[in-house]
């Protein structure tokens, strides 16, 4: 392994734990890679003015969910940059297949693309007693059942939103785990 590789790793460990200097440092050391990349996507349909959006778009799904993504990376497999461009190219097609579909004029897409059939039968689930906390259960249902946002749900029950979202995300997680398995 050389120093670079080192540098390298240390960078990485230090700003998947949301270290702001070495974020900086990643956004100023790689921002050149993901522009590359995404205008070679996007020049050749006359998208040059949605490059600096994707970059954002591209740096922001790198961070998002405790830098789910960038926990990706495998040094053994590919390098940092060859790994952004694929990272950066699949984020500027995206872009693109959403762009096509968005500039459709709504009187041109026909109903049956844009209807939704309701289940003929909905499922119901039967949540076992004491699978979830008073509160967790409280949380499922002012979300789901009275379809609250969370900052209402926090609010009447006087807390901090991010208290819901971790009550609400512990919950989910007990229900997975719960009913992994029983699917048909």
């Amino acid at each position: 392994m050389t120093r670079n590789d080192d540098d390298l790793d240390r960078l990485l460990d230090r700003l998947v734990t949301g270290d702001k200097a070495a974020w900086d440092l990643f956004v100023v050391r790689y921002t050149a890679v993901v522009f590359a990349a995404v205008q070679r996507r996007l020049a050749p349909f006359g998208r040059r003015d949605d490059v600096e959006d994707v970059i954002q778009d591209v740096f922001v799904k790198l961070c998002a969910r405790d830098y789910r993504v960038l926990k990706t990376y495998d040094s053994a497999r590919a390098k940092l940059t060859t790994w952004l461009t694929v990272v950066a190219s699949s984020t500027a097609i995206d872009h693109l297949r959403r762009q096509k579909t968005a500039n459709r004029p709504i009187d041109s897409v026909p109903e049956a693309e844009l209807s939704v059939d309701p289940p003929a039968d909905p499922v119901r689930i039967k949540i076992p007693d004491g699978l979830l906390s008073p509160r967790q259960a409280l949380v499922l249902e002012m979300l789901y059942k009275r379809e609250m946002e969370v900052a209402e749900a926090a609010e009447a029950l006087g807390v901090n939103p991010q208290t819901v979202r971790s009550m609400h995300h512990k919950a989910l997680t007990k229900l997975r785990g719960h009913f992994q398995g029983q699917e048909e």
